[in-house]
């Protein structure tokens, strides 16, 4: 990095972290690291193409389905360079500019994967608790223009931190907690007051996912609530099987994303590998 001749210049790099400790053995990590990019890229992909070429799977679930996997392949582009970069060639330098582009594009994308899985939760309370109007509901038209919006939406929220994030002047080591850059993170480097960019995060992780995963909660609510009220038992193992992956993926997205957001704003002490262990578990588990 760059030297810095005072305190308040702002200096021309970050520098990124793989994992503290283990250094000399960075290549053999990155061995899973990159068989696991490979099978979610790979996996993801052929989802895409197999929506894409069977007429019969042009329906909401599919639709939503290809969206998800879109996204998770958007996120795994946007930080497979830095990470890989460490691990194989110990390439931890990031300008400012690259690294306020790849949070702007990881903030984002998370908010998409977000707003899928809502609109994944709001498929499945139409098909189980009003079936007879599901086609008149959810309908293609549909279907692209709540896409759309949610789009719109993530891509709005986050366009200011950049902005933000570029007011500050940054000194000290700027050495960040993860392999990517991340707006939490970024903003604690700034030698200045952060109050705005704190608020406005926080605002932002509320209005977006954690509403999201309010009506999401309400969702299953009103679906366990008309499964309860199925008298066959066999019917309501079938209807909640549909749920199943659906809400696997809630979980291994939401836990990990809270945990990260929890511990960058209130656990000062907490273990700094805790901290990269849940960014690992949030980037690479979710896609694959």
């Amino acid at each position: 990095m760059s030297a810095v001749n005072d305190t308040k210049s702002n200096s021309a790099v970050f520098l990124l972290t793989g994992i503290p400790g283990q250094e000399d053995v960075h290549p053999w990590i990155s061995i899973p690291f990159c068989l696991m990019y490979a099978i979610s890229i790979v996996g993801n992909s052929f989802i895409l193409f197999i929506i894409k070429t069977d007429p019969n799977l042009h329906e909401p679930m599919y639709i939503f389905l290809s969206m998800l996997a879109i996204t998770d392949l958007g996120l795994l582009i946007a930080t497979i360079p830095t990470i890989l970069g460490i691990f194989l060639f110990n390439s931890r330098d990031i300008s400012l500019d690259a690294c306020f582009a790849q949070l702007f594009f990881i903030h984002s994308l998370q908010c998409m994967e977000s707003s899928v899985l809502l609109l994944m939760s709001f498929d499945r309370f139409i098909a189980i608790c009003n079936p007879l109007r599901y086609t008149s509901i959810l309908t293609l038209q549909r279907v692209a223009k709540m896409g759309l919006v949610f789009v719109l939406r993530s891509v709005a929220v986050i366009f200011p931190l950049p902005f933000l994030l570029k007011r500050y002047q940054y000194c000290g080591a700027n050495v960040l907690s993860h392999s990517y850059c991340l707006h939490q993170d970024v903003m604690k480097m700034a030698c200045s007051d952060i109050t705005v960019n704190n608020i406005y995060g926080l605002s932002v992780a509320i209005s977006t996912m954690g509403l999201d995963s309010l009506l999401i909660f309400l969702s299953y609510v009103m679906i366990i609530k008309t499964v309860l009220s199925i008298a066959s038992p066999m019917e309501c193992l079938t209807a909640l099987n549909t749920c199943v992956s659906h809400l696997c993926a809630v979980l291994l997205f939401y836990i990990p994303e809270i945990g990260l957001a929890l511990i960058h704003r209130f656990g000062n002490s907490s273990s700094h590998l805790l901290q990269i262990l849940l960014g690992y578990v949030y980037r690479l588990v979710p896609p694959l």
